[in-house]
């Protein structure tokens, strides 16, 4: 088994739910016997059809695999991704940076306790520690129109507050995981004022946007919301937070067709990567019928969510995390800038370039507390395969 397969189950130690919340009182309980809404997931419906009318699969054609066209394309930009001066000139001792967009569940996700993304990223030895930097451009309630201009005031933030702050710049930013939603949607599928299709135009013109502020961007990862079915408010509640997968479909899609001939989409707007937008593709796709299981394991429970049911719980940022994570390291089109070329040797927990009894005592200690770092073999939980795999490879010397 590949030893990056996720298994869902659940994280060790508690830890401090992140406080970035949005439009939400605290005072609300999840209802937590809405375990399931009865919605086949985008990727397992293939071409099964939602409301008898929206096809299935990530991409065209109810298929989850991306088009012979577009993944030559999506692998080519990747392997664009390069060090960059700070003026964004190619330079051996510059930085290529990944940056999140999105809202409090985006920002959540990403950032930065040990089992979200940036926490996992940051303590695996396969992750490039020298030349990615890897930035959270998301916030609480910066919903998807706060995205949809270069003007916005949200890049101004990402180019003064957390880009600086690394010592990195605009011109450093060339990928981007992007996840956003609007506040208390009204109106879905199958009218024509349905979210999703707000949504459509809305990221249309925040990779549009993208590319005008990062003018080196070669590509953005989209995923949509997670389960909402135990949402006890307005924010985002099903079916909205389904459909939005369909938007993320739709404006892929979009692009696919008009790089095949087949026209600007009116809804997405011009999206050629080959001048004012950068290459589009799903990231992970993270939603689930709650307590029914996706092909692949996935569920979301209760206990995954904060109180509102919408926001993700210390439990629910980890399954998102590590789905991040296990994407950047084995999709074909980021591994190239986002693995590192000479990873350290794994036995080297503390990683200082030795491996001695220090490593051991340190993986010993991190195992019995429930740090994420003993996830040894990345599968999501911390058992006593870690400790075999660890124990392998430090008398393996490496």
């Amino acid at each position: 088994m590949n030893r990056r397969t996720p298994r869902f189950a659940s994280m060790g130690a508690a830890l401090t739910t992140l406080a970035s919340v949005m439009l939400v009182t605290g005072s609300e309980a999840s209802d937590c016997s809405r375990t399931s809404v009865g919605f086949i997931p985008i990727d397992d419906l293939g071409t099964g059809l939602y409301r008898g009318q929206y096809q299935g699969g990530l991409y065209p054609d109810g298929s989850n695999a991306v088009p012979p066209a577009h993944d030559a394309a999506g692998r080519a930009r990747g392997l664009a991704i390069r060090p960059l001066a700070p003026d964004g000139t190619p330079s051996p001792t510059g930085r290529c940076v990944l940056l999140s967009i999105g809202m409090s569940n985006t920002t959540q996700e990403f950032c930065c306790h040990p089992t979200t993304f940036m926490g996992r990223a940051a303590a695996d030895p396969d992750v490039d520690h020298t030349t990615l930097a890897i930035a959270n451009g998301a916030a609480g309630g910066q919903t998807a129109s706060t995205w949809d201009s270069p003007a916005d005031s949200n890049y101004d933030r990402i180019r003064d507050q957390v880009l600086a702050s690394q010592g990195l710049t605009e011109a450093q930013v060339q990928a981007a995981w992007v996840k956003v939603a609007n506040a208390t949607p009204t109106v879905s599928l199958p009218s024509a004022g349905a979210d999703a299709f707000t949504l459509v135009a809305q990221m249309g013109n925040i990779v549009r946007a993208l590319k005008v502020r990062y003018p080196n961007m070669q590509q953005v990862f989209f995923s949509s919301r997670i389960y909402a079915g135990y949402a006890s408010t307005a924010l985002n509640p099903e079916p909205y937070a389904y459909e939005s997968g369909f938007a993320v479909k739709w404006l892929i899609g979009a692009q696919v067709r008009q790089m095949s001939g087949g026209g600007i989409d009116p809804l997405a707007g011009d999206l050629n990567y080959d001048a004012g937008a950068p290459w589009l593709a799903w990231g992970p796709y993270l939603w689930a019928d709650g307590l029914t299981a996706r092909s692949d394991g996935l569920t979301w429970a209760c206990a995954d969510f904060e109180a509102d049911g919408t926001h993700p719980s210390t439990s629910g940022e980890g399954k998102v995390g590590l789905l991040l994570l296990n994407f950047f390291l084995d999709s074909p089109y980021t591994s190239a800038w986002f693995r590192s070329s000479t990873p350290p040797c794994r036995a080297d927990f503390n990683r200082n370039g030795v491996v001695n009894s220090q490593d051991f005592f340190e993986f010993l200690h991190a195992f019995f507390t429930g740090n994420p770092a003993a996830d040894f073999n990345h599968d999501g939980s911390i058992g006593s395969q870690d400790f075999f795999d660890f124990l392998a490879a430090f008398f393996a010397g490496c």
